[in-house]
This record gives C-alpha cells, sequence and structure tokens, in this order.
C-alpha cells in the first residue's frame, strides 16, 4: 500500500463501496496514523463485516466507521463502538415507489 500526499495534522477519511474482512480498510488507517492524521474516518456503503472484521475495526486505527444499513447492523452496532450506520430505508422506499409509478429515479441521485 502506497501513501500519496502528506496527511500530518490532517484529518482524513477512507471512503469505500464496500466492506468485507476489513483489511484493507484498516491497514491503510494505520498507514495514515502512522503519517500523522490526526484523525482517520471510513465512510463505506455496504457494511459485510464477516470473519473477525468488527474485532479487527475495534482494534484498528480508525477513529469512527459509517455504513448504511444496506446489509442489517443490529449486531454489529453492538459489538463495534467506533461503528455508526446511517439508516436508507427511506431512499429505497422512494425508488421502490418511483418505479412502480414508473417516474424516475434521477432526483434521488441530486444532492440539494
Amino acid at each position: 500500500m502506497m501513501l500519496v500526499g502528506d496527511v500530518a495534522n490532517r484529518i482524513c477519511i477512507l471512503v469505500d463501496d464496500l466492506i468485507d474482512t476489513g483489511n484493507t480498510i484498516t491497514r491503510a488507517a494505520k498507514l495514515l496514523k502512522r503519517e500523522g492524521a490526526t484523525k482517520v474516518y471510513a465512510l463505506v456503503t455496504h457494511g459485510v463485516f464477516s470473519g473477525d472484521a468488527i474485532s479487527r475495526i475495534n482494534a484498528s486505527a480508525l477513529d469512527k466507521i459509517v455504513v448504511t444499513n444496506s446489509v442489517p447492523q443490529e449486531e454489529n452496532k453492538r459489538a463495534c463502538p467506533k461503528l455508526e450506520v446511517l439508516d436508507i430505508s427511506p431512499v429505497f422506499a422512494e425508488a421502490i415507489r418511483r418505479v412502480h409509478h414508473g417516474e424516475s429515479i434521477s432526483v434521488l441521485f441530486q444532492y440539494s
């Protein structure tokens, strides 16, 4: 793994679409902290957390990891104080409603 740029005295945010075992993201957090990052946060869309991923995250240099509830997270949330879960069910519900009624879902991708 190679770091490009200076992270000393900075807050770093890792963004990924999926976390499974947590190996890559915890290694990245360790590298960032070793290079002087003051905080390391991770934003991940789908938190699968297989095997010992939760214990790996608890022991890692990550300060916080934010995932959606696209995969159920109740057990993981109880086991990992670093884990924050964003509820995306309203977005999914609106997408289903729009598709059912033949409406465009493009508005769901607009940020305001």
